[in-house]
């Protein structure tokens, strides 16, 4: 049963609910006692789904910071910063999803990483192309070669939204 190689699965667009069904399918491969690595890029610790994750056995969160400035907002030295951050978080996902029994790597907003400069594109590659573990990708605008890549390719698209009318982002629904 375990034994099939992982799928790469992207879940991108413009609308909610992509780290949502990352998340959802990281309790699944957890409820089925396999080990779940969740990396996010772009994202600060003070999130509803690490919360939660956290309390699940065999889901390992790796580290990041408290809150993350927006991209656009980001010093030269900043953007570097975040930018060595990012490559050594992706290369400790890699690390502990390269475990046998890890099930699942999830890579939330690594496409908006790689758009805005600070993962490269290269580097995501090489990381789907050592593992043999499921893999979820999320985030807006995903790279050409992500998207050829994904065996699920899964597009959430806006119809409508609160944040169009002002309304900004309220806990435990959009955070």
């Amino acid at each position: 049963m375990w034994g099939t190689p992982g799928r790469i699965h992207l879940y991108c667009g413009d609308g909610k609910g992509k780290t949502t069904a990352a998340m959802g399918l990281a309790l699944r491969m957890a409820g089925r006692d396999r080990e779940v690595v969740v990396a996010q890029f772009l994202k600060g610790s003070d999130s509803g789904e690490r919360l939660a994750l956290a309390q699940v056995p065999g889901v390992r969160l790796l580290e990041v910071p408290e809150k993350v400035k927006f991209s656009f907002r980001l010093t030269p030295e900043e953007r570097e910063a975040e930018r060595v951050r990012n490559i050594r978080l992706l290369a400790q996902a890699r690390e502990a999803a390269a475990a046998p029994a890890c099930g699942l790597l999830v890579l939330d907003e690594v496409c908006a990483a790689v758009n805005t400069g600070l993962l490269p594109l290269e580097d995501v590659l090489d990381c789907l192309d050592v593992l043999s573990c499921e893999v979820v990708l999320t985030g807006r605008d995903p790279a050409p070669e992500l998207r050829d890549r994904a065996d699920y390719l899964t597009e959430m698209r806006k119809v409508r939204h609160p944040f169009d009318r002002g309304v900004r982002a309220r806990t435990g629904v959009e955070r």
